[in-house]
């Protein structure tokens, strides 16, 4: 027998990144039992789609980021509902008008901008506008094998590690811990690489003040300030001080088998990493784990590079029973971000910061300050990812001896203000 038109179950099409995990998480709604962000966020959906039997959504994921594929949906006029996008990507598509203003939306179903958190708020606002659901903020941090700090001797006497405090002392520790465990004191993804250079960098800039975007078209790189943090990962690179020839996943499982000291990673591994740590017969859990936000190198302004994710929609016609069902997706997952918090990312509503639950996972008393030193580029700057990129590319060129540092530096500028110039 046909189903009533009026049962009909409302059809979205949701596009996401974060990996697929369909042979451990494909038909969990428990979302407790879910790890890590594929684990996570394939767990929500499954949990939204069995809560809400009059709204079914389909889940398309993409290799991340997933913007060449966004973009060419946009122009093929079939853009899926609901994506995720970085709120440094945000501007890419808003600008063009491809995305839906959301503060009406999410007023109908109870969400307001001033549950955010300041970081999640600034991320998602586009021309005084809401144009994502903020689901996170997330970072760059430092991901410490305790075992073998305290082999190298850099533990203070309360048990936490010894972090630097400038360039210089980096140096000297990293030459400290390979001296005493024969090891890099950096674990670190360099091959095929572009993203964990360019985070670096900004993190770097804004410690020295370095208002480098300070005009949203026109970048300032070739300063002084650059020099600085480029020639300080140089030295790392030519002192055998870091992992060299690793992509993403050979630095991961390097670090969980203990081949260096700090895994230089995101807010999206302190769960895995952190479970690690509790698994018998792991380096981690042979000596104990830490993590910390980047140390302050430089005299300038606490802050470091951060980014965050939300769901946007696709601006497109549709039923009142569409938008209606898209209002209560995003709904379910403001509802649902302490979950999505277990991930490591930092929340983006300040009540599930300020919440016991929230504090009682681990580590996050050494990671929440990522609430207030996480600084995002300005938002009106557009190509964020195509920048990342250029970046990326000229620090490793002069990192690993390609070029020289000067040459690096104005090939870096030069390229990416063209990039802005044909925008």
């Amino acid at each position: 027998m046909l189903a009533s038109p009026g049962l009909a179950a409302t059809e979205l099409t949701v596009q996401r990144f974060f990996g697929a995990c369909d042979a451990d998480f494909g038909t969990n709604t428990d979302v407790s039992k879910a790890v890590g962000e594929c684990g996570i966020i394939t767990s929500l959906i499954n949990k939204f789609n069995a809560d809400n039997p009059d709204v079914h959504v389909s889940v398309s994921t993409v290799e991340w980021p997933g913007y060449d594929q966004l973009t060419a949906q946009f122009a093929s006029g079939e853009a899926p509902d609901i994506v995720t996008i970085h709120e440094s990507a945000l501007s890419d598509y808003q600008s063009k008008g491809l995305l839906m203003p959301l503060d009406d939306l999410l007023k109908s179903v109870g969400v307001t901008p001033d549950a955010f958190t300041d970081a999640a708020r600034n991320g998602a606002t586009k021309d005084g506008k809401i144009y994502g659901l903020p689901i996170d903020s997330w970072t760059m941090l430092y991901h410490i094998n305790m075992d073998l700090f305290k082999q190298a001797g850099l533990v203070n006497a309360d048990g936490t590690p010894i972090l630097p405090t400038s360039p210089e002392e980096l140096l000297a520790q990293a030459e400290q811990f390979k001296q005493k465990t024969g090891k890099p004191y950096f674990v670190q993804n360099l091959a095929n690489e572009t993203a964990l250079y360019t985070r670096n960098l900004y993190t770097y800039l804004f410690q020295q003040n370095s208002d480098f975007f300070a005009d949203p078209k026109h970048v300032k790189l070739n300063t002084p300030e650059a020099k600085k943090v480029v020639e300080m990962y140089k030295a790392i690179f030519d002192k055998g001080y870091t992992t060299k020839d690793l992509d993403y996943g050979g630095a991961i499982n390097a670090f969980l088998a203990g081949g260096g000291g700090v895994q230089l990673n995101g807010t999206w591994v302190v769960g895995d990493n952190n479970a690690q740590s509790e698994t018998k017969g792991t380096a981690l859990n042979k000596g104990g784990y830490a993590v910390y936000p980047y140390p302050q190198l430089f005299a300038g302004a606490h802050a470091q590079y951060a980014d965050g994710h939300t769901w946007a929609v696709s601006q497109k016609d549709r039923t009142p029973e569409q938008t209606a069902a898209i209002g209560k997706f995003l709904k379910f997952f403001a509802d649902h971000d302490f979950d999505w918090s277990r991930t490591g990312h930092l929340p983006a509503y300040k009540a599930i910061i300020a919440s016991d639950a929230f504090k009682a996972l681990p580590h996050r008393n050494t990671i929440a300050a990522v609430a207030d030193l996480g600084r995002p580029l300005p938002s009106a700057v557009q190509r964020q990812f195509a920048i990342q990129d250029i970046v990326g590319e000229e620090m490793s060129a002069a990192i690993t001896g390609q070029k020289d540092v000067d040459a690096a530096l104005a090939d870096m500028e030069s390229r990416v203000n063209e990039l802005l110039a044909n925008i």
